[in-house]
């Protein structure tokens, strides 16, 4: 093992949260050493998440528009075929080319890299095990940034062909004839309407009474009927309880109601959620232990309860979203530099990215009447948007939630076409604690469907134009 090498910041693990953190602090001048197993940056977004699920849904709408929407628009394309190796050739070449280019900021920054397996050790330093042997780090600060995993079911183990986590289910090797989702939040609805355009009969399991549980019935609603008009099949307040094989065939039984349902499926991807990922980082070594959810434990200056040891991202609480771990990374970044380093959780976006894409910031609608707050709720239906008719992307509304009192925008959801775009707007102006009639006398460029959240905003005071 070589000599321990010193240190201002160690940050172990190289996803969102990980590699942006080891930017910020070169930026304020902090000598840093990026840790992670992989031999490529950027983590699980990156290379197995976030990136290559949303290079095979743009692709796989491209071929749905080409299979069923062509010819309604006046294109003739004859036969179309799909070709997956090349799909997933494209969409591996995208994670090649950021995963490159987060490799060659690191690099210009003067970060230090080690690719292994860290583990902390009893005097806080850190033995990274890697390929070409054993390093020591020793680090005056270590950012914990490990990330999570998918969530797998006791009974149901992920065995990587039949039954598969998200890491699988972007790289099928074909299209199943039958595929059967296990959740239906944002990874599960995302590949499944992937697999559903390239030709699979996908059907989605949740055991909640709703689909994208944490929106309000009005926009779950939306999306469920949206996406049973794609073709998939959606059943609600249904729990997977076992399989069998039959003839070769994989069966998912399901309780529904106390029916018991019997689905046939080459592939089972169960998207149940993910969990903190610490396995083998030593924590009891230095005297740190994870909660019951599996979680370090931090202050709101990202401190653990070991003086020079941090913690950001998915490895905290708050929700798993690669822009939270982004944010956290930048402001201990800032905090460690001894300037003022700050996250405003109230307005940290979540995106479903299916067709329509749905996008909430803040209160949701039954969130603020809970609370006890009283709210004025300003909505707007995209079938009133110019840009949206003449585009084909009616399906969906804004919505925008306000205090009835004071007009402060509380939060807002968005239902359609681009909708993770639209969100950041109604962001910015929550971000200064803006008003629905902030957001209505925005001045927004016609025709667009961003338009849809201005008249919300004036739907706020029922002052909408293009609307009753």
């Amino acid at each position: 093992m070589s000599d321990s090498l010193s240190f201002d910041v160690a940050i172990i693990g190289a996803g969102p949260g990980g590699y942006v953190a080891a930017i910020r602090c070169a930026q304020l001048g902090l000598k840093t050493a990026l840790i992670d197993k992989r031999s490529s940056l950027g983590g699980t977004c990156l290379n197995v998440g976030c990136i290559p699920s949303k290079a095979l849904l743009h692709t796989s709408e491209h071929f749905a528009f080409a299979k069923k929407h062509a010819a309604e628009n006046g294109i003739s394309l004859g036969s179309v075929e799909l070709d997956l190796g090349t799909v997933l050739s494209k969409k591996d070449k995208v994670v090649s080319q950021l995963t490159g280019g987060v490799d060659m900021l690191v690099k210009k920054r003067g970060i230090e890299r080690f690719t292994g397996a860290a583990v902390l050790q009893e005097d806080k330093s850190i033995l990274v095990q890697g390929p070409d042997g054993d390093q020591r780090v020793q680090a005056t600060s270590t950012i914990l940034a490990t990330g999570s995993a998918p969530v797998e079911l006791p009974f149901l183990p992920f065995d990587g062909d039949k039954v598969v986590s998200s890491d699988e289910a972007i790289a099928f090797g074909s299209v199943p004839d039958k595929l059967v989702v296990i959740g239906a939040g944002a990874i599960g609805l995302e590949l499944g309407s992937v697999w559903s355009r390239y030709g699979s009969d996908v059907t989605v399991v949740e055991f909640l009474p709703k689909i994208a549980a944490g929106y309000d019935d009005d926009v779950s609603r939306h999306l469920e009927r949206s996406l049973k008009k794609q073709g998939l099949t959606v059943h609600t307040n249904a729990k997977l309880t076992g399989t069998r094989e039959e003839k070769g065939q994989l069966i998912a039984l399901v309780d529904k109601k106390g029916k018991e349902l019997e689905l046939p499926a080459d592939k089972i991807l169960v998207a149940v959620g993910r969990k903190p990922y610490s396995e083998g980082l030593g924590l009891g070594n230095v005297g740190l232990a994870t909660n019951e959810k599996g979680q370090v434990e931090t202050n709101a200056r990202f401190e653990t309860a070991v003086p020079g040891i941090y913690a950001i991202g998915d490895l905290i609480a708050g929700p798993m979203l690669a822009h939270k771990a982004e944010e956290e990374g930048v402001a201990l970044a800032e905090l460690l530099a001894s300037k003022a380093g700050h996250v405003n959780y109230d307005v940290i976006p979540n995106v479903i990215y299916t067709e329509p894409e749905v996008a909430g910031v803040g209160l949701t609608e039954t969130e603020a009447k809970e609370k006890g707050v009283e709210i004025a709720v300003g909505k707007f239906p995209l079938s009133a948007n110019g840009r949206a008719l003449a585009t084909d992307a009616t399906d969906g509304f804004a919505k925008i939630v306000a205090d009835a009192k004071t007009d402060r925008i509380l939060g807002a959801q968005i239902i359609g076409r681009n909708a993770s775009e639209m969100i950041a707007e109604v962001v910015t102006h929550m971000e200064y604690g803006g008003s629905a009639e902030d957001l209505a006398r925005t001045v927004h460029a016609h025709p667009t469907i961003s338009e849809s959240i201005k008249e919300a905003g004036l739907a706020v005071s029922n002052s909408a134009i293009h609307s009753l």
